[in-house]
């Protein structure tokens, strides 16, 4: 085959990701797999894992990858549809040289992209940043490895979701639980998941269609959560968990319908885990409420922000061998009695085992937490050839200001009243912002410093700044 040319905006910072008949076809598919491939047998690689999402152009593009990987001189293990983490878990279960997932995540069904991480001979870690570049170039070239590999069929499915249940366990407590797919790639496993489990379960929308017919699957936009807030109140559930598209995020509401968000469920799974390994760093990113890190702190544990993306997550807990870690995007991470990727079915099978032996439900532990106020994520588009350099103009505003800031991601910005955050987007052409206070006035103050300092740069702030 011809070598052929990526679209350089589809090469993203963690994976790549374009949409179907205009970046992505079955040709670049193969050419994907050939260049993993190839990277895996000069490091050593002799075999890879292979699995897909729900989306109509999965399975033709997991074939053409699978002849990509096996050209490569590759043995190809084909584990089956079902989400990202289950594809993770497959390396490790299997001890695979590496694995790659044909997914488009939580974009809209006409996209479609490709995961791929080393196996744990290998350093255990996904392809990320240059990385991702060197392999686009490598296809441009064409310069493979060669070689007669394999194919052949070995599901996974059955042990991941064995897995699942036996981090859930049975429960000194009978829970009422809804549980929302979105129709995305963990539709499936969440089923056989919530079959084994004591209580009562419901589901929605668990059929796999890469249509997304019922609502996105995103659970960070509240819009999203919508339909399972109505069925935890008319259900009177305890709580009700929602995933995204490729099922390596989580979403929460409580018994009352109310949204938990990422970095409030991290300080239950800190709690529980700090509790066998005191001590312990808990890696959050940078747009986390300073309410986790204290709560980590009180608990035990050392808590450590650290820059936004699931890759440089994973990498940094290996780095500090954290047991915990997580995004406000959902992404949760646990290296205690898990191999460190993010799993929203198993960071709700955990949830589900807490909760279970629990002397306290999903509500009390929210309104047990500090009350604060805070804008939801602010994402507002920023020319590519801008994104950075208001970043570094809003940086050094301050740094002459003598500002009480944190540049590990961005700035992070201290006052008496709480902070603002500013960051640039890895992988979108827009800025990030979020404001956290403890009052109203208090917030007030600071959405009034960021617009200010967005104005100096010739920026407004979104018109969706209202506090959740």
């Amino acid at each position: 085959m011809k070598p052929v040319a990526l679209a350089p905006a589809i090469l993203r910072e963690y994976d790549i990701r374009g949409v179907v008949g205009k970046h992505l076809t079955e040709r670049e598919a193969y050419a994907v797999g050939r260049a993993f491939g190839t990277v895996l047998a000069r490091r050593g690689g002799k075999t890879v894992c292979l699995a897909y999402d729900g989306r109509d152009s999965s399975p033709g593009f997991a074939a053409a990858a699978a002849e990509g990987l096996s050209a490569s001189g590759l043995a190809v293990w084909r584990v089956g549809r079902g989400p990202t983490p289950m594809l993770y878990f497959s390396v490790f279960h299997f001890d695979a040289d590496g694995g790659l997932m044909i997914t488009g995540s939580h974009n809209p069904p006409d996209q479609n992209g490709f995961k791929m991480t080393l196996g744990p001979a290998l350093g255990a870690m996904p392809l990320f940043g240059g990385e991702i570049q060197a392999l686009g170039e490598l296809v441009r070239t064409g310069d493979y490895a060669s070689g007669k590999g394999s194919v052949a069929e070995r599901p996974v499915f059955d042990d991941y979701v064995a897995h699942l249940a036996a981090e859930a366990g049975q429960g000194a407590k009978r829970l009422a639980a809804v549980w929302d797919a979105g129709n995305g790639a963990a539709g499936e496993a969440m089923l056989a998941l919530t079959r084994r489990l004591p209580g009562r379960h419901s589901a929605l929308f668990a059929e796999i269609d890469g249509r997304f017919p019922n609502h996105h699957p995103d659970p960070t936009v509240p819009a999203n959560l919508a339909d399972l807030q109505a069925a935890v109140k008319a259900q009177k559930a305890d709580y009700g968990v929602a995933f995204d598209g490729d099922g390596d995020r989580i979403g929460l509401v409580d018994g009352r319908a109310r949204i938990l968000w990422a970095d409030q469920l991290m300080v239950l799974f800190a709690r529980e885990v700090l509790k066998a390994k005191p001590g312990s760093p808990i890696i959050a990113d940078v747009k986390a409420s300073q309410i986790l890190f204290d709560e980590i702190a009180r608990a035990g544990g050392k808590p450590v922000m650290f820059k936004t993306g699931h890759s440089l997550i994973k990498a940094k807990m290996k780095e500090m061998k954290a047991p915990l870690a997580g995004e406000m995007s959902g992404h949760i991470f646990f290296a205690d009695r898990n191999n460190g990727y993010d799993d929203g079915l198993y960071a709700a099978a955990r949830l589900f085992r807490i909760l279970g032996a629990s002397d306290f439900s999903l509500a009390e532990f929210l309104d047990g937490l500090p009350p604060v106020l805070n804008t939801p994520e602010l994402r507002f588009a920023v020319p590519a050839d801008r994104k950075w350099a208001v970043i570094d103009e809003v940086r050094n505003r301050l740094a002459a200001a003598k500002a009480d800031v944190d540049a590990i991601d961005g700035v992070r910005v201290r006052t008496r009243d709480g902070w603002w955050l500013l960051r640039a987007s890895n992988t979108q052409d827009v800025l990030v912002a979020r404001c956290e206070a403890a009052d109203a006035a208090g917030l007030a103050r600071l959405k009034d410093q960021l617009a200010r300092e967005l104005a100096a740069s010739g920026l407004a702030l979104p018109a969706d700044a209202a506090p959740h």
